[in-house]
């Protein structure tokens, strides 16, 4: 793969440098995703929907008020309940052990996550673990104080450590009390979770993914990380999506998350909750959606670089 990279290099010569400057930007703005002003070009259609860079970020993103805007704490299956925001995702695993989360998002949204948590019943405090998708301040800001509260272990993929150390929030360093690889497992109460390394959105960019029971029947749940191409793309992160590409359809999946409630069409799945009805979140079908959308994207932008040079 490398060296079907390498010969394609030459398309990138002229976003090497401009990549360059904006993966350095990422790292010491991490506190906000840097591309909040992603083109409106090129296009593609999935599944008769029309997408550009900018649709797929703003739809990912919302208003500021969306992003701090608490939405219904609720079950999705067996242990795993929703404590995020309207358009920042947030999750909470329940065991006898203590408890796990998942994105602890900004900063200013751990306050309303830990009212989500209390109103399901749960004690913030019984947090032991805190776990994030990738190194973007729009889910892992919070880590600092989320320890502050609860103590928890903060468990963090190798490849994000550097963007992870540059993220601040006001004078507090960034927490890191265990560093993990691709394929190692994170476990607590008789629940495991699996780390994917599936990098292009940041360098340690990490899906995770779990077993749950519903009805007598387990389930594979992802929490799928996002894999939104940046623009330009560069030789290092075409590489790492091409790889990511190939790794998210092999992933056991009944029950797709993600990062950003938009991804698995949460909006639309949480109305459709009722006792005695099936689980919506339990959706095989959209476990790839996202991931064609994204990668349309990818080779979309990537031809359009190519016709500019």
């Amino acid at each position: 793969m490398k060296e079907s990279l390498r010969k394609l290099a030459p398309e990138f010569a002229g976003a090497r440098i401009l990549g360059a400057a904006v993966v350095a930007l990422g790292v010491l703005c991490s506190s906000a995703w840097p591309q909040a002003s992603s083109p409106e070009h090129p296009s593609i259609v999935v599944q008769g929907q029309t997408y550009t860079p900018h649709s797929i970020w703003a739809r990912n993103m919302g208003t500021k008020e969306d992003q701090s805007e608490q939405y219904p704490p609720h079950k999705i299956i067996d242990n795993l309940y929703y404590v995020g925001t309207k358009t920042l995702s947030s999750f909470l695993i329940v065991t006898p052990a203590g408890n796990i989360l998942i994105d602890s998002t900004y900063e200013r949204n751990v306050p309303t996550i830990k009212k989500s948590v209390e109103q399901l019943g749960f004690k913030f405090s019984d947090i032991k673990i805190l776990l994030g998708n990738h190194a973007h301040g729009d889910h892992m800001q919070g880590d600092a104080m989320v320890k502050e509260l609860t103590g928890a272990k903060v468990i963090v993929m190798a490849e994000d450590v550097p963007a992870l150390k540059a993220m601040k929030s006001g004078d507090k360093e960034h927490p890191i009390d265990q560093i993990i690889h691709d394929g190692d497992s994170v476990s607590l109460g008789g629940v495991t979770l699996l780390a994917h390394l599936t990098p292009g959105h940041t360098h340690g960019a990490t899906a995770w993914t779990t077993k749950a029971k519903e009805g007598g029947k387990t389930y594979d749940v992802v929490f799928f990380t996002s894999l939104r191409s940046p623009v330009p793309i560069t030789p290092e992160v075409a590489d790492e999506l091409t790889r990511s590409f190939k790794i998210v359809p092999t992933i056991a999946c009944d029950v797709p998350l993600g990062d950003h409630p938009a991804q698995f069409g949460l909006w639309e799945k949480y109305p459709k909750v009722q006792k005695g009805k099936p689980n919506p979140y339990i959706d095989k079908p959209g476990c790839k959606l996202e991931a064609e959308i994204e990668e349309g994207m990818f080779h979309a932008i990537l031809e359009e670089q190519k016709a500019s040079q």
